[in-house]
C-alpha cells in the first residue's frame, strides 16, 4: 500500500464505492486513527471502536507486525534469522550504541529491522516463514481468518 496514510486511496479504489471487493487489513497501533478515518469516509461506519475495525477484517499489531512476528518468534529465534541473512555483527553494533544499550533485545531487534534499506519488508517475510503455525499473532491470523 505504500504506508498507512494510504488507506484512502485503496478503499476508494476497492471499497464499496470502487470495486466493492471483501477488504481486510493489519495496522500498526499508531496508524489506527488513519485506518479509522479512512475507513469511515469509506461509508464504512462512524465513530468506529476497535471491535469495529476487527468486524470490516482490519486488525491492529501492538506497536506492528515486526513486533508481533519478534514476540511469537523469540528473540533467540529471531537472531538466527538475523544471523543467517549475515547481519548478525551489524545487529551487535547497534546492540552496543549507548541509546539501545540496556534495552530488551526484543525492542532492539525491532530498532534493527527498521533501519536499513528494505530491510523491513525483507525481514517480515523471513520472520513469517519461521513461524510456528500454532503461535501465530492474533492480528495476522485474524486477517488471514478474515480473508
Amino acid at each position: 500500500m505504500g504506508g498507512a496514510k494510504n488507506i484512502g486511496h485503496f478503499l476508494d479504489l476497492y471499497g464499496p464505492h470502487g470495486f466493492d471487493v471483501r477488504l481486510a487489513g493489519l495496522c500498526d497501533l499508531a496508524e489506527e486513527g488513519d485506518f479509522k478515518r479512512g475507513l469511515e469516509r469509506a461509508s464504512l461506519g462512524s465513530n468506529l471502536a476497535r471491535a469495529d475495525l476487527e468486524s470490516l477484517g482490519f486488525y491492529v499489531c501492538v506497536a506492528d507486525l515486526e513486533d508481533e512476528l519478534i514476540r511469537s518468534l523469540g528473540a533467540a529465534s529471531v537472531e538466527r534469522i538475523v544471523d543467517a541473512q549475515g547481519e548478525l555483527g551489524s545487529f551487535r553494533t547497534l546492540q552496543k550504541q549507548p541509546a539501545w544499550q540496556g534495552r530488551p533485545t526484543e525492542e532492539q531487534l525491532r530498532r534493527f529491522m527498521g533501519s536499513g534499506a528494505r530491510r523491513k519488508i525483507r525481514y517480515a517475510r523471513l520472520l513469517v516463514d519461521g513461524l510456528d503455525l500454532t503461535r501465530v499473532p492474533r492480528p495476522l491470523e485474524r486477517v488471514l481468518a478474515h480473508v
